[in-house]
């Protein structure tokens, strides 16, 4: 176990108590600083380069968190693990309604314009394209004992499309497809609304090919959020959040022909595994409907175009 007392004293904040974490998933730590409220959380190993790109997407007006001036460095390594203060943003969260749906939409795509053409930042560089027949096999295991339990049928259609999108792997990895850097985690549980998005995570910042970022954002949106709609996207929203999207971007013709295999590859990449690991969300009542919702758009999601 980590020790969260330790973590926040060599930013220089002394507690008493062993912190609480306020996310069930990693440690975040939020704590007075002065008069203000922070938030102490991990960051990958590339901190400084994650760093400067968000301070890059700051200056050019992206509503994003970036580290905290403190009497020491910010972010700091403790044994093998990299964390950073950022300020605590207050704000409302997400609900789901028409305006904020095309408001993140255009988020998104503000950040993806203010992508260098190359990978400057010199972030983790996308390269999972190593899944196998047995890895899906596996995870399909877990994943119809994990539904069984809760009650619920998983036909044979979501293990098909699996295998289908790890024999089109190495295609995708050869397609030379744009690439952006990205904080690749743009999610509605990372956005508060102040009334317009403000982002707060972007420590999985990376360089993907810019369809992967957009099918997560589809995919994911409304992934372990109590406010959000328990499920995917409806077609109209993705319209909606697309709209928002193409103030900022053009995307290219070879990108439309590869959205339905991006798609199934970043459900292979992202979601199998949430579905397998996870037991206790199937037995959470808005997170299996999400599920529900998320093998629909996997077996018949030809609705959800570029």
């Amino acid at each position: 176990m980590m020790n969260g007392k330790e973590i926040l004293k060599i930013f220089g904040f002394e507690v008493q108590e062993e912190p609480v974490s306020i996310y069930p998933y990693s440690p975040v730590y939020r704590v007075k600083h002065g008069d203000k409220d922070v938030v102490v959380k991990r960051t990958q190993r590339r901190a400084e380069s994650v760093m400067s790109y968000i301070t890059m997407l700051k200056d050019n007006g992206v509503n994003v968190v970036t580290p905290v001036k403190l009497q020491v460095a910010n972010p700091q390594k403790y044994e093998d693990t990299n964390f950073v203060v950022y300020p605590f943003i207050e704000g409302k969260k997400y609900a789901g309604t028409e305006e904020e749906i095309y408001e993140a939409g255009k988020m998104l795509g503000q950040i993806h314009r203010l992508s260098p053409v190359s990978n400057t930042y010199n972030l983790l560089d996308y390269d999972v394209y190593d899944f196998n027949q047995q890895e899906v096999e596996e995870s399909m295991e877990a994943i119809i004992q994990h539904a069984n339990k809760a009650g619920i049928e998983i036909g044979t259609e979501l293990k098909t499309k699996l295998l289908e999108s790890v024999a089109s792997q190495q295609e995708l990895a050869h397609a030379g497809l744009p690439h952006v850097t990205t904080p690749h985690d743009f999610k509605a549980n990372n956005l508060v609304l102040i009334p317009e998005p403000y982002l707060i995570d972007s420590d999985n910042a990376m360089w993907i090919p810019r369809i992967f970022d957009l099918a997560l954002a589809l995919l994911l949106f409304h992934n372990e959020h109590k406010e959000a709609p328990d499920r995917v996207f409806t077609i109209d929203e993705w319209a909606l959040f697309l709209a928002g999207y193409k103030e900022y971007i053009v995307l290219t013709d070879q990108e439309k022909v590869f959205w339905e295999k991006a798609k199934q590859h970043v459900f292979l990449d992202e979601v199998m595994w949430l579905m397998a690991e996870y037991e206790e969300d199937w037995q959470n009542a808005s997170q299996q409907k999400l599920f529900h919702s998320l093998i629909r758009v996997l077996i018949d999601g030809a609705g959800y175009k570029l």
